[in-house]
């Protein structure tokens, strides 16, 4: 009779354990187990002050962890600089668009798209990445001339030309009308076919647009994990951050 070989782990993409953040007598983050897989969307949720901006720039290398460990594949990131998280494929959208605003949509691409690679590939990264978002219409406008959602898509486009694992975006729908919230979702649901994605976020229709898996924080701590319908709708969730806004 044969036996079956063991099924092999599967690596995480980004493993945080025990991640902790003090400022001070206050602690912010408090041992924080969490693991993202290979290609996995997550929304990260929660009221004022819970933790989940201050995790994200644990995430990010802005905050350097007080305690705990973050990998990210096989590479120990917990006291990294963001620059050499950023060498390791972590792409970042803060929620501030950070272009430049007398270049054009085009060149903006190119410009984060070249970073390391030869004319033909960056020629070709800029091209594909504009037809993938759908921004070839407004290629050779100046981004300082946009709208802020057409700005938002812009960053977004910059941070997926230069070709990361993992893109982190921080309420990538604030400030965006109905219609650009609703192109954002499917821009990130887009992505999110070839890219592992975090998204920070705090409206709570846009997280129904594009979460698979929620995790809610709460003073400083995981509340909960789990699908979006079934986190959504707990009440320990409705009473800590959503209220009447899940009904």
């Amino acid at each position: 009779m044969s036996v079956s070989p063991a099924t092999k782990p599967v690596r995480p993409l980004l493993e945080a354990k025990g991640a902790t953040m003090r400022f001070g007598g206050v602690t912010a983050v408090n041992a924080v187990d969490f693991v993202l897989g290979e290609v996995e969307l997550r929304c990260l949720i929660g009221p004022n002050g819970a933790g989940k901006s201050t995790f994200f720039k644990m995430l990010t290398g802005q905050l350097t962890a007080s305690a705990g460990r973050i990998h990210f594949r096989d590479t120990d990131i917990t006291a990294a600089h963001p620059h050499e998280i950023a060498r390791l494929g972590v792409g970042i959208k803060t929620q501030v668009p950070n272009v430049f605003n007398g270049l054009s949509v085009r060149e903006n691409v190119f410009v984060a798209a070249g970073r390391k690679k030869s004319l033909a590939r960056t020629r070709a990264i800029v091209e594909e990445t504009l037809t993938r978002l759908k921004l070839t219409e407004i290629a050779t406008r100046l981004v300082g001339q946009l709208a802020h959602g057409q700005r938002q898509w812009i960053e977004i486009a910059t941070v997926l030309a230069q070709e990361p694992d993992l893109i982190l975006l921080d309420e990538p729908a604030a400030g965006m009308t109905k219609e650009e919230v609703e192109r954002t979702a499917a821009l990130i649901r887009e992505i999110n076919r070839t890219h592992a994605v975090i998204v920070v976020e705090h409206d709570m229709p846009f997280i129904r647009m594009i979460a698979k898996t929620v995790t809610v924080f709460n003073q400083g701590r995981i509340l909960i994990e789990g699908d979006v319908d079934t986190v959504l709708s707990d009440t320990r969730v409705r009473d800590v951050y959503l209220g009447k806004q899940a009904a």
